[in-house]
């Protein structure tokens, strides 16, 4: 017979550990958080850089040190239990675990809930279709940064980044600290998809050249990349003819976007979004399967993990009422809907029940934009409004809507972004 938990987590990096903590603060007993890299802390662990933890924790930590806190809060509660080195295989929807460990073998567990949190992957060369061989040199961010930060060796010498996502960005700076030529960033979007903060730290403080409306349209080398060919792009994103330039470099590292790790919620049935790629959810983190919660970036990519940690809280305290039956059962359930200047709004809808409760909002806008209104629009009437005085889809925007508005809410929502 499978052992029962009152929580089984899929993920041991922030989310799932935040969850574990929310959820012993409020009530459940049995929980149990499966990790499978051979230590608690996620993607966090290669991540040295400073930045982490202002809005969290109050304090400006390196990613190991935010992964440390985060372990910190539930390493001593007898309520949970953190098994590393455990790959879970199926969730079945009466939720039902198989995972296999190491010591323990093929294991099948039981919870009353489940949290999945098992964060994003990136996007290789073959999601972008690059042309050309398949010589040594190219690389994900991600896995370079591993490489360097963790298993101590350096990808090369003469490096060219593709995308200015935050990793993208923070390699660079890596790279050149360690004696590495960055000879450009490539942004095939007119506007940066990185932090402002990482512009000017990454790149303005080195004196990398950030190409934007360029991408890398060949990649020269049979054995070792010896270069590549740049074309600039019009506005649909198409290679413009005769723009063409070519960079020396012996490696390429590719920061083209994260992608939730989503083949264990499709497997399951849970219903997921077409622009978040990640469950839908509603404001408690439960998905479109009853019992099932999710939270972080297997949700939608955030770009702070101070959000992340916020999320699986959410995430950890109604898996945890659900657990004990103490949910209070949904009356209201109201979409909520990206309008115009929004690409994508967490959650996707609410089930709002007797008992009002303050509702966040996550969002990103669709293009980069200063001065801007953005509203929260129900039945035609203005909820609320913000006056934001920039806005990136870079940027994660959070909004909450207070108690009282939400309890005097029966029509769908649309959130919208538009100048002020």
């Amino acid at each position: 017979m499978s052992e029962m938990y009152d929580i089984i987590i899929v993920g041991g990096g922030p989310a799932g550990l935040s969850a574990a903590h929310s959820a012993v603060k409020n009530g459940a007993k049995k929980i149990i958080v499966l990790e499978r890299d051979r230590e608690a802390g996620g993607i966090l662990q290669q991540c040295v850089h400073n930045g982490f933890g202002l809005h969290h924790f109050k304090e400006e930590l390196t990613g190991p040190g935010y992964a440390q806190r985060c372990y910190d809060l539930i390493k001593d509660c007898p309520e949970v239990e953190v098994l590393v080195d455990t790959m879970v295989l199926e969730v079945h929807d009466n939720k039902e675990v198989i995972a296999v460990n190491p010591e323990r073998g093929l294991m099948k567990l039981q919870a009353k809930t489940v949290i999945l949190t098992m964060g994003c992957r990136e996007r290789t060369r073959g999601a972008i279709r690059i042309p050309g061989y398949r010589p040594a040199g190219v690389y994900t961010a991600g896995a370079a940064q591993r490489m360097v930060n963790m298993e101590g060796y350096i990808p090369g010498h003469k490096i060219v980044i593709l995308g200015s996502g935050d990793i993208g960005l923070i390699m660079a700076r890596r790279m050149s600290l360690e004696g590495c030529k960055v000879q450009a960033v490539l942004e095939i979007c007119p506007f940066s998809n990185g932090l402002t903060r990482n512009i000017v730290q990454c790149l303005n403080d080195y004196d990398i050249p950030l190409y934007l409306s360029h991408t890398i349209t060949g990649i020269k080398g049979k054995d070792r990349v010896e270069g590549i060919t740049v074309s600039k792009v019009d506005d649909k994103m198409r290679p413009i003819p005769g723009t063409e330039f070519d960079i020396e470099c012996d490696t390429v590292l590719l920061s083209v976007g994260l992608i939730p790790e989503n083949e264990i919620s499709r497997e399951l049935g849970i219903e997921l979004h077409p622009r978040t790629n990640g469950p839908v959810v509603d404001q408690h983190r439960e998905t479109s399967m009853p019992g099932i919660f999710a939270a972080g970036n297997v949700v939608h990519v955030h770009d702070l993990v101070d959000f992340v940690s916020d999320e699986a809280e959410i995430a950890g305290k109604y898996a945890a009422l659900t657990a004990l039956g103490k949910n209070a059962a949904s009356d209201r359930d109201l979409a909520v809907t990206p309008g115009a200047g929004v690409n994508t709004c967490v959650p996707q809808h609410l089930r709002l029940s007797s008992e009002s409760e303050a509702v966040r909002l996550f969002m990103r806008a669709a293009q980069p934009k200063r001065k801007v209104k953005l509203s929260i629009m129900s039945g035609g009437q203005e909820v609320m409004k913000k006056i934001l005085p920039v806005v990136k889809p870079s940027e994660m925007i959070s909004v909450e809507i207070p108690a009282e508005k939400t309890a005097a809410l029966s029509d769908d929502i649309t959130v919208s972004i538009e100048e002020a």
